[in-house]
C-alpha cells in the first residue's frame, strides 16, 4: 500500500508499505545484480549506508545459481541475509540486450546464455515463476525494452506486445501467490510503461496499464541513449497519466541531477549501477560533483573524500590512502569508494525526503544543482 504524505508541485513524498517493511520515498535502490553489490559490499554494510531497498536481477540469478536453488535455500532474503525489501528486475532488459543471441516471439523470448551458450526460453509466465522462486518483495513485469532509436511502427507493435505480456504476468503471479509452497505469498507486481520518445504511445500505454490497478508503475526504456532533455520531456508527459496514489519508478536512472529532476516530475523510485561502477574506477560523488581519486593532486591529500559526508569511509580514510590502494591494486580501494558512493545516493534521497517534508524541495534542488555546476566549471573531472 502506498501512502502519499505530501506533495510540492508534482514532487511526491510517500511511504510504501510492503511485506518486508515500509519504504520511505523518494528512494534510491542499491543494485546487487546477482545478489551482491559489486565491490565487496555486504548486506550488513547496506544497513550502515542507509539502504532501504536492494535490487537483484531475475536473468542473472536464473542462470546462476538458479532460481530453484535459491528457493530450496529459503528465498533471496535468506540467501543473501537481507531482511528489508528486495525488488527483482524481470530480466527483460538483459534478455533484449542480447541482440545477437535472442529471438522474440509472442509467447516470449528464446535466447542463449551469455555464460555457457545454452538455449533458454523466458516469457511472462517464466519470469513470474522465477521471481516467485526468489521470493522478492516486488516483482517487475516482463516487458520488451525496445532498441533506441526505433521506428514508430516497431514501437507501437512492441508496446502492444508488452501490454499483452503484462496481462499474462498479472494472471500468473496471482496463481503463484496462492500456491502453498510459495515463499512470499504477498509478492507485489509493478508494470512497466514503454514507448521510447513517442509521447503519444507513452501516454496511451500509461492510461492502459493504469487500468490494471497494479502495486506500482515503472517507466522503462529511458536513459538508453536519448538526451536528458528528451527523458525529462517524456516524464513531463507520462507521469501525470500514471496513478498518483501508486509509486512511480524510473528504471536505470541515474545521476544525482537526473534524480533531482525526476523527483520534481513525480518519480518515487530510482536505481542505477553508476555509483558502484564509478566507485570501482576511483570516481566518487560529492556535493560539488565527482572527483577522480587517481588524479596526482590527491597523492598527499590527507582529507576525506568529502568533509560534509558522514559515511563510514569519510570518517576514517583519506583521499591519499584510497588513491594509494588503487595504485597498489588493492580490492579495499573499490570497496571504500562503492560504500561512499552508495551512501551519497542514499543520503541524498533522504535529504530530498526531508526537503519535501519541510516544503523546501525546490530550494534544495536549486542549491544541489548549483553545486554540481560549480564543479563542472572548475573542471575537476
Amino acid at each position: 500500500m502506498y501512502r502519499l504524505l505530501k506533495t510540492e508541485g508534482r514532487a511526491k513524498r510517500g511511504e510504501f508499505v510492503t511485506p518486508h517493511g515500509v519504504i520511505q520515498t523518494p528512494v534510491f535502490m542499491n543494485v546487487g545484480t546477482a545478489g551482491a553489490i559489486k565491490g565487496a559490499v555486504s548486506s550488513f554494510d547496506l544497513k550502515d549506508i542507509k539502504c532501504q531497498v536492494e535490487l537483484s536481477n531475475t536473468y542473472h540469478l536464473h542462470l546462476r545459481p538458479g532460481d530453484e536453488v535459491v528457493k530450496k535455500l529459503g528465498g533471496l532474503h535468506k540467501f543473501m541475509v537481507w531482511d528489508r525489501p528486495i525488488l527483482t528486475d524481470s530480466g527483460g532488459f538483459q534478455v533484449f540486450s542480447l541482440t545477437s543471441l535472442r529471438k522474440i516471439k509472442e509467447e516470449g523470448v528464446y535466447f542463449s546464455s551469455h555464460i555457457d551458450g545454452r538455449k533458454i526460453f523466458m516469457g511472462p509466465e517464466e519470469s513470474m515463476r522465477i521471481q516467485s522462486n526468489l521470493g522478492s518483495t516486488i516483482a517487475m513485469a516482463f516487458d520488451e525494452c525496445p532498441p533506441y532509436p526505433a521506428t514508430k511502427e516497431y514501437m507501437a507493435d512492441s508496446v502492444a506486445r508488452t501490454t499483452r505480456w503484462l496481462e499474462r504476468c498479472v494472471k500468473k503471479l496471482n496463481e503463484l501467490n496462492l500456491k502453498e509452497d510459495t515463499i512470499n505469498k504477498k509478492q507485489m507486481l509493478f508494470g512497466i510503461n514503454q514507448g521510447g520518445t513517442y509521447e503519444d504511445i507513452r501516454v496511451s500505454h500509461a492510461k492502459r496499464i493504469s487500468e490494471l490497478d497494479l502495486d506500482g508503475y515503472a517507466i522503462g526504456g529511458l536513459a538508453v541513449g536519448e538526451a536528458h532533455s528528451e527523458m525529462y520531456r517524456i516524464l513531463d508527459e507520462v507521469v501525470p497519466h500514471l496513478p498518483q496514489n501508486k509509486p512511480t519508478y524510473l528504471m536505470g536512472v541515474g545521476t544525482p541531477a537526473n534524480i533531482l529532476e525526476a523527483v520534481e516530475r513525480g518519480v518515487d523510485f530510482f536505481d542505477c549501477v553508476l555509483p558502484a561502477r564509478n566507485g570501482r574506477h576511483a570516481n566518487v560523488y560529492t556535493n560539488k560533483g565527482k572527483l577522480n581519486l587517481l588524479n596526482a593532486k590527491y597523492e598527499l591529500d590527507d582529507s576525506p573524500i568529502s568533509e560534509e559526508c558522514a559515511c563510514p569511509v569519510c570518517g576514517t580514510y583519506s583521499k591519499a590512502y584510497i588513491r594509494h590502494l588503487f595504485k597498489a591494486k588493492e580490492m579495499l580501494a573499490m570497496r571504500l569508494c562503492v560504500l561512499h558512493n552508495l551512501y551519497f545516493f542514499n543520503n541524498m534521497t533522504e535529504e530530498i525526503r526531508n526537503a519535501l517534508d519541510e516544503g523546501c524541495f525546490s530550494e534544495y534542488k536549486r542549491k544541489r544543482l548549483d553545486g554540481f555546476l560549480e564543479n563542472d566549471k572548475s573542471k575537476e573531472v
